[in-house]
């Protein structure tokens, strides 16, 4: 049975939030760095139903996207929902329109072909899960294909946007990944079909021009999240949630339901060059599951890859919202961070554990991406008191596997964000920046940490709750 979450309930953060606001100035807790300058953006779920409908999974809500502007020691706030055509048909038809990750709308057979012959445009582009840079905005992207593009300063949605090529391909990845050497962001889109691929494609600078680099042929397609790049190599993860290609085309379940966890399948590791686009190898280990890879670099010709992993794909089942707002909830699977490593020549992976359950929702500072790194950031589900999400924030030292936490009763925070402080040497000299939920006051603040060690600096907070979300960048 579902009951409306109290006030200082840690399932406020997975309740709707209605407004709209522009606030100029935050009230601060502590203070801001001066040299702390730039634009947090965020995004996210933020409206849980429509009408009498309700959506079925943390991961379905309604698109939000949060601004938090830093300087001079001063914080502002603005929010404003993502006008995807399921947040448009919502407020026209005033119920759930479109298909979601785990949630089909209620539509019967006529008000469907109703649909189709108005030309309506019911297809999900409800990009709720990352943000990247694009032209003189941004793009909002989730793991259907269409992105979505906003104006930065003002959030206002341009629309979607429609890829210049004619690439086939159902669903990508919601984690791109930029090579400044190549001026092009590189992408994973997977075909579904009789015979199904991923493809790697890369994508130049400023277009939208999708160029296949190389490809991998399957049986039944994995569900991918996120995949790594090294400075050579794109490395996809093949888990063993996968899917029979025609349940999905035939869609008679919403798009998760159709996947199955068969672990006999064990998980490969496919290794594609970034340059040409050969296989350059293909590694065999364990069955596991992940949504986040955290970074991957190259020694030699080896190949060293960290991901937060789990022992099976239950973690998808946890996020459902009738699990996390249950009057009992259980506690949600936990995340190991593990180190792979694909050595040429050999066909299965070595693997070995970092941390005990640490990280999800990871990061690292930017400069390390796609070489060798101290420090891993991310949240994690401690538990504490049965809470069914995550309570702490995390830094992992790579090294040699030590953790340092950040932990105050009754808060709830987001992913972690790195931002280097000028003329910083060392690769933990800045802040952490964080979207914490106050339960107990009903609100949530902009956490400002010592990347070092975990400290407060400050906290800006606005004056109502902002519902958890994924994930954001700052520039």
């Amino acid at each position: 049975m579902l009951t409306a979450p109290a006030k200082n309930d840690y399932r406020l953060g997975f309740t709707s939030l209605a407004s709209e606001t522009n606030l100029a100035a935050l009230p601060i807790e502590g203070s801001i760095p001066p040299w702390l300058t730039g634009t947090l953006l965020r995004n996210g779920p933020a409206r849980f139903e429509v009408g009498s409908d309700r959506y079925r999974h943390w991961f379905d809500g309604l698109g939000m996207l949060h601004k938090f502007g830093i300087g001079g020691g001063a914080v502002s706030y603005a929010n404003r929902f993502l006008r995807s055509n399921g947040f448009v048909e919502a407020e026209r038809t005033g119920r759930i329109a479109c298909s979601e990750f785990d949630t089909d709308p209620k539509r019967s057979f006529a008000e469907a072909l109703g649909d189709r012959l108005s030309g309506r445009n019911l297809t999900s582009n409800n990009a709720n899960v990352t943000i990247v840079p694009f032209r003189d905005g941004y793009l909002a992207l989730t793991e259907t294909i269409a992105p979505v593009a906003f104006d930065g300063a003002t959030l206002e949605t341009r629309g979607e946007l429609a890829y210049d090529d004619a690439l086939p391909g159902q669903i990508t990845t919601a984690h791109t990944h930029y090579d400044r050497a190549r001026r092009a962001t590189f992408n994973i889109v997977t075909q579904v079909g009789r015979k199904s691929q991923y493809q790697v494609v890369r994508i130049p600078d400023g277009t939208l021009r999708r160029e296949l680099v190389g490809s991998v042929t399957v049986d039944k397609p994995a569900y991918l999240h996120a995949f790594s790049t090294t400075e050579r190599y794109v490395v996809i993860v093949e888990y063993p949630l996968v899917v029979n290609p025609l349940d999905l085309l035939l869609r008679r379940k919403p798009f998760i339901e159709n996947y199955r966890w068969e672990p006999g399948r064990g998980t490969r590791i496919h290794v594609i060059a970034k340059d040409g686009g050969a296989t350059a190898g293909t590694y065999e280990t364990e069955a596991f599951f992940a949504f986040h890879h955290v970074n991957a670099f190259e020694e030699g010709d080896t190949i060293v890859l960290d991901i937060s992993a789990y022992a099976d794909a239950g973690i998808v089942n946890d996020f459902k919202l009738d699990n996390l707002l249950a009057d009992e909830a259980g506690k949600i699977a936990r995340a190991e961070l593990r180190r792979y490593r694909l050595v040429p020549g050999r066909s299965a992976a070595e693997v070995r554990r970092i941390a005990a359950p640490a990280t999800e929702l990871p990061s690292i500072a930017p400069r390390t991406a796609t070489k060798p790194y101290a420090y891993a950031y991310g949240v994690d589900a401690a538990g504490a008191d049965g809470v069914a999400t995550f309570d702490a924030l995390v830094k992992v030292d790579v090294r040699d596997g030590s953790v340092t936490r950040w932990f105050a009763q009754g808060a709830y925070p987001g992913e972690p964000l790195f931002v280097a402080r000028p003329g910083g040497t060392d690769e933990d000299d800045g802040v952490l920046l964080s979207v914490v939920l106050d339960a107990n006051a009903g609100t949530s603040s902009l956490l400002v940490l010592d990347a070092r060690t975990l400290s407060q600096l400050g906290r800006a907070t606005v004056p109502h709750h902002i519902p958890f979300g994924f994930h954001g960048l700052f520039r």
